[in-house]
C-alpha cells in the first residue's frame, strides 16, 4: 500500500467538489419543482405541522435517466464515483462539518419559539453540535433533515450503480454482485415509493439536526452501506485494491476473493430478504397508518391500543421494535452474497445490530418517562423488544 500516493487523494479535487455541489443543487431544485404528494407531518408540541413534498421517486428516476443519457453521450463518466470515491467521501465529510457548524451557530442565535426552530441549548458545545439545537431547521424553505435523508439514500444507489458499471467494464460481474445490486435497488426504490412513511419516524419527529444525523445521512449511509459492492469489484486492480484498503477508516473495504453462490444459497438469501422486507415494510406501514388514523384495522381486526396512544396489534403486538428485526434481516441479506470467508462484508449488519440495540434502549427510557403507567401496561402486553422469545 503506497500511502505516499494514496493519502493525497484524501484532498478533494475540484471535480469531486463540482460533482457533490451539482448533486445537492439538483436535489434542491427537483425537490421544489417536481410534482409529488404533499404530506402533513405529525402534530408537533405547539400544534404545528410541517409539509413534505414526497417526490423522491420522481427525482431519483429523472436523475438516473439524466446520468444514463449523459454517460451514453460521453458527457459524464459512469465511473466518476467509483474512480473518485475517496475524494467524494472526504468532500462529503468536510461538508458535514461545515454545515453542522452553521447549524450550531444559527441555532444558538435563534430566538424562534416554534417547536421546529426553538433552540435547545445544553451549554456543552460538543453535545449541542453533535445532537443539534433545532428540530427542523430550513434553508430557502427546504427542510434540511428531510433533504439530507433523501440525499443519502439516493447517493447509496448512485455509488452502487457506479461500482456496477466498473465491474461490467472490467468484465468481472458476478452472481454475488448481481444479487447485492438487486436487493439494494429494491430496498432503495421501496423507500422512495413509501417516502411519506419517513415523515412519522423518530428521526424526523424527535431528533434534532446535528452532526450525528447529518453525518449519518450524507456519509455513513451511502459510503458504508456499499461495502458489500466493493467486495465484488476491483479484484485484479492493485490501485483500487489499495484505495479501498486505505479508506477502511471510512468504511470501504475490498476482499480479494470471488464468491460462487450455490442455488440453495441464492434461494436462502432471497428468503431472508423477502421475510425481512415483509416485516420491515409491514411494521412501518402499520405505525404510519396508526398515527394517521388510530381506528384503522390491523390485520383485519380492530387495533389493540394501550392508553389510547400505544399500538399493540400486528407487528407491534409481536415485539416493541419489530421494524428493527426486519431492518436487520435486510442488512444481513445485503451481506450474504459475499459469502462467509470474511467478517468484513458483515460490517453493516453488525454495526446496525449494535446501533439498533443502543437506540431501542434509549427510546424505551424516553417512552417510560413520557407514558409512565401506560408504558408499564404496554410492556406487560408486549414483553419482547426486537426478536420474540429471544430479546
Amino acid at each position: 500500500m503506497d500511502l505516499g500516493v494514496l493519502l493525497p487523494s484524501l484532498i478533494p479535487s475540484l471535480q469531486s467538489v463540482y460533482v457533490l455541489v451539482s448533486y445537492f443543487v439538483y436535489l434542491a431544485v427537483a425537490g421544489e419543482l417536481l410534482p409529488g404528494k404533499v404530506i402533513r407531518g405529525v402534530v408537533l408540541s405547539d400544534g404545528s405541522q410541517l409539509r413534505y413534498r414526497c417526490n423522491g421517486l420522481f427525482a431519483l428516476t429523472l436523475l438516473v435517466a439524466i446520468l444514463g443519457i449523459s454517460a451514453k453521450l460521453g458527457i459524464v463518466s459512469p465511473l466518476v464515483v467509483a474512480d473518485r470515491g475517496l475524494e467524494l467521501l472526504s468532500a462529503t465529510f468536510i461538508f458535514c462539518v461545515l454545515v453542522t457548524l452553521v447549524l450550531y451557530i444559527s441555532g444558538r442565535s435563534s430566538s424562534d419559539k416554534t417547536s421546529s426552530l426553538k433552540p435547545h441549548v445544553s451549554g456543552n458545545l460538543v453535545h449541542d453540535w453533535w445532537f443539534g439545537i433545532q428540530l427542523n431547521p430550513q434553508f430557502l424553505s427546504i427542510d434540511l433533515k428531510f433533504f439530507f435523508v433523501r440525499a443519502g439514500m439516493m447517493g447509496w444507489l448512485l455509488i452502487n450503480l457506479s461500482i456496477l458499471a466498473k465491474s461490467v467494464q472490467d468484465d468481472s460481474l458476478s452472481q454475488s454482485m448481481i444479487l447485492y445490486q438487486i436487493f439494494c435497488a429494491l430496498y432503495i426504490l421501496d423507500y422512495f415509493v413509501h417516502e411519506e412513511y419517513m415523515t412519522s419516524t423518530w428521526d424526523i419527529i424527535a431528533e434534532r439536526l446535528g452532526f450525528m444525523l447529518v453525518f449519518g445521512d450524507l456519509l455513513w449511509i451511502p459510503f458504508t452501506f456499499s461495502i458489500q459492492a466493493c467486495n465484488c469489484v476491483f479484484d485484479n486492480e492493485p490501485v483500487h485494491r489499495n484505495f479501498i484498503l486505505l479508506s477502511s477508516w471510512h468504511g470501504w473495504w475490498l476482499l480479494h476473493n470471488k464468491v460462487q453462490l450455490t442455488v440453495p444459497a441464492i434461494v436462502a438469501n432471497c428468503f431472508v430478504f423477502l421475510i425481512g422486507y415483509m416485516v420491515f415494510r409491514g411494521a412501518n406501514k402499520q405505525k404510519h397508518i396508526f398515527k394517521k388514523n388510530p381506528k384503522t384495522p390491523i390485520w383485519g381486526k380492530p387495533p389493540v391500543v394501550v392508553g389510547g396512544k400505544l399500538l399493540a396489534s400486528g407487528y407491534w403486538g409481536i415485539a416493541r421494535h419489530c421494524n428493527y428485526l426486519g431492518d436487520l434481516m435486510l442488512a444481513l441479506s445485503f451481506s450474504l452474497p459475499c459469502g462467509i470467508s470474511s467478517p468484513v462484508p458483515y460490517f453493516y449488519p453488525i454495526y446496525l445490530l449494535i446501533l439498533l440495540i443502543w437506540r431501542e434502549r434509549r427510546d424505551e427510557v424516553r417512552c417510560a418517562e413520557k407514558y409512565k403507567e401506560i408504558w408499564a401496561e404496554y410492556l406487560r402486553l408486549v414483553p419482547y423488544r426486537i426478536l420474540p422469545y429471544v430479546y
